[in-house]
């Protein structure tokens, strides 16, 4: 029987690959772990400098809130002169 004609599907299987191949791509691999790690490092740093930006921004506004609250309050001792009515105007007609 020709084997051209024969009904059944013939899936090969893939080669293996050589020891420089794996080698290669283990160092790729490799390579690129690192830079990912060193990216997240990166990122992250960034994240909390910033976070640390914003927070000490919203604690000096506040501050600055607070201070001006503090200060729009007059305070201080006083003593009544005198207690009469002054007002020797005529009313107007």
């Amino acid at each position: 029987m020709d084997q051209s004609q024969d009904p059944r599907i013939r899936i090969n299987a893939r080669p293996r690959a050589g020891l420089i191949e794996r080698i290669v791509f283990f160092a790729l691999g490799l390579v690129v772990l690192v830079a990912a790690f060193f990216f997240i490092g990166i990122a992250l740093i960034a994240g909390a400098i910033l976070a640390g930006v914003v927070l000490l921004r919203f604690w000096w506004i506040k501050r600055k809130l607070r201070q001006a609250h503090a200060e729009s309050f007059v305070e201080g001792d006083y003593r009544v002169v005198e207690t009469a009515i002054t007002d020797q105007r005529t009313p107007r007609e």
